[in-house]
């Protein structure tokens, strides 16, 4: 099963420090040999919002209304079931420290 793990960005920031560049290689070393990790990134703050409405598309700038509600980074992992896929983010939550992810499972593929 493939899952989408989306990293929303913390309410108060703060700078990565060594510890957490090390621990988060470690962890992403780990998940790619053994297969679980498929793809990782980042993802900038601005982007664009689309909404369509019968033949009319409405673009804005966003796609969140606030910085707080921004995914900053995704992870798609395979992993047996959900409770692998959480157990995985809980692992890259301890890593990270606090804040807020999401999970979803990706159909097809």
């Amino acid at each position: 099963m493939r899952y989408l793990m989306m990293a929303k960005a913390p309410a108060e920031p703060t700078a990565p420090d060594e510890k957490l560049f090390t621990e988060m290689a470690a962890f992403i070393e780990e998940l790619t040999a053994s297969g679980t990790l498929l793809a990782t990134g980042g993802l900038a703050p601005n982007g664009v919002r689309l909404v369509s409405s019968g033949d009319e598309i409405t673009l804005t700038d966003g796609p969140f209304t606030e910085a707080k509600e921004a995914v900053v980074g995704f992870a798609l992992v395979e992993t047996r079931d959900r409770d692998e896929a959480i157990e995985v983010a809980r692992r890259f939550r301890r890593i990270v420290g606090d804040g807020e992810s999401v999970i979803q499972e990706v159909f097809g593929g």
